[in-house]
């Protein structure tokens, strides 16, 4: 998932890895200058993987050696890690409510894992199926004030290896190349990152009470 009107699936404290294959422009009016700091909080909207799924998916991505594994939850990025100020959060609240009301749940196949290398050292277990559903959320959500240039093509994913060496990379590639998991998306999840140590928790969830989707 962090940044102001950025898109990002890994970070550390207050910043940003612009090679994040997440990563977006910022948006009119962003500012990241160390005054403004105080009083923001960095954001990020997310499908929870649920458990078990989750607890492999975090204990192998700890085992590849990635450094932020204990970071940031396995999760499906919507909107990536957004800085905003404390006043606007009640704004952000009633945007995702509004959406959640728009959006139905779908169900959710991951299988297998793919990579951006060359582009990003990045490996990932694939959306299979909810695609489309991601696609519908993203768009909705990063609209508005949350609207940015995306320096790649949205593409669901859950990250289980970023920034490590070659050897753990194809590694990550081959563990779980038979990794299966199906579940229902029934809720998005706003997120935010402590700014001290970086850690990413879920705060609130917003229920899709939204018309289904044909399956």
């Amino acid at each position: 998932m962090r940044g102001a009107r950025t898109e990002v699936d890994t970070l550390t404290p207050m910043s940003v890895d612009p090679r994040s294959r997440d990563a977006v422009t910022m948006g009119p009016g962003a500012d990241w200058s160390a005054d403004v700091q105080d009083h923001h909080q960095t954001i990020g909207v997310a499908i929870r993987v649920p458990a078990p799924f989750s607890t492999v998916l975090q204990a192998k991505r700890a085992e590849f050696k990635d450094p932020l594994a204990h970071l940031i939850p396995a999760h499906v990025t919507l909107l990536g890690p957004t800085l905003i100020h404390e006043v606007a959060r009640p704004a952000l609240v009633e945007h995702l409510e509004l959406i959640s009301r728009e959006v139905g749940p779908f169900p959710m196949a991951l299988r297998g894992t793919g990579t951006f290398r060359p582009v990003s050292d990045v490996v990932f277990v694939q959306v299979a199926r909810g695609i489309s559903g991601c696609e519908r959320l993203e768009q909705r959500i990063r609209s508005g004030e949350y609207a940015g240039a995306l320096a790649f093509p949205y593409h669901p994913h859950v990250t289980v290896a970023h920034d490590v060496d070659e050897a753990e990379l194809d590694r990550a590639f081959d563990d779980l190349a038979d990794f299966r998991a199906d579940f229902e998306v029934e809720e998005i999840w706003l997120y935010e990152q402590d700014a001290v140590s970086g850690q990413w928790r879920a705060v609130r969830s917003f229920r899709l009470t939204g018309e289904v989707p044909t399956r």
